[in-house]
């Protein structure tokens, strides 16, 4: 099997974690990219000890690392005692525990080996990020799923993380209309309402009226993970668990306050 085919089934996922990571699509895609770049070139090859899923997320993430990310934004900065500040103190490496294990499903011990970290280490980050995740990010919570039980089963999850959830709609028109009627601080929305039209149609709208994160639910994520167009920063796979959805919604949490102040 060549390197092309063994690495295909795994680049979706890459975009989605990486996009997570960075917090935005574009920055993302353009770390794989990278990443795909330096392993076609022969500037870097992955370690053949490795599986090749472990390896080609070893390898983002040495250049990943390589590079200016988020942590240096707040090199040199005074400390700052609000919970934007707290939460921007949250290292890098915090965060991408949490992420690899609790969206993209490694082990403790194939997280310590991307991260170059032992298990042990990254257990204490991962618990570390829960709590000041759970301390700092709470909001106002709106949820666009037309299955009722798959829609209970997130309002009750995002309810026990400490968040509100403001309503829920199953239709295109009746998320518009909620959103404007509660503007919520955070949308999770299933991709595909059915007969009643489109998540991403219905964010789109919302997203005319006011700036808010938003986390898209489906069964066929890969789908949306192309790289070839505008795409979902923030995607969750059905069937989801609780640690997926935590650590996507205080991913998209997390990054939101420093786009209000961009733009």
């Amino acid at each position: 099997m060549s390197m092309t085919q063994a690495l295909a089934p795994h680049l979706p996922y890459l975009r989605r974690y990486a996009r997570a990571l960075t917090g935005s699509q574009a920055g993302g895609d353009a770390y794989v990219r990278a990443t795909l770049t330096a392993l076609l070139s022969g500037e870097h090859a992955l370690d053949e000890s490795l599986p090749p899923r472990v390896g080609l997320y070893t390898l983002f993430h040495k250049i990943w690392s390589s590079t200016a990310h988020f942590d240096d934004l707040n090199e040199g900065a005074p400390a700052n005692p609000s919970p934007e500040g707290r939460l921007q103190s949250l290292s890098s490496s915090r965060r991408a525990a949490l992420l690899l294990t609790a969206v993209e499903a490694f082990s403790l011990e194939e997280t310590g080996t991307i991260l170059g970290e032992s298990a042990e280490s990254v257990e204490r980050e991962i618990v570390d990020a829960q709590r000041t995740i759970e301390s700092e990010l709470v909001s106002k919570v709106m949820i666009i799923e037309d299955e009722p039980i798959i829609a209970l089963d997130l309002e009750n999850l995002v309810t026990e993380l400490g968040h509100e959830v403001v309503g829920t709609a199953a239709t295109r028109d009746q998320a518009v209309k909620l959103a404007l009627a509660k503007k919520p601080g955070l949308v999770l929305a299933d991709i595909n309402l059915g007969e009643g039209g489109s998540g991403i149609d219905a964010v789109s709208e919302i997203l005319t009226s006011f700036d808010i994160p938003v986390i898209f639910i489906t069964a066929y994520p890969e789908k949306l993970l192309t790289g070839e167009r505008p795409e979902p920063t923030y995607l969750i796979a059905k069937p989801f668990l609780p640690e997926t959805v935590q650590a996507t919604v205080g991913q998209a949490l997390f990054f939101h306050p420093i786009k209000r102040k961009a733009a």
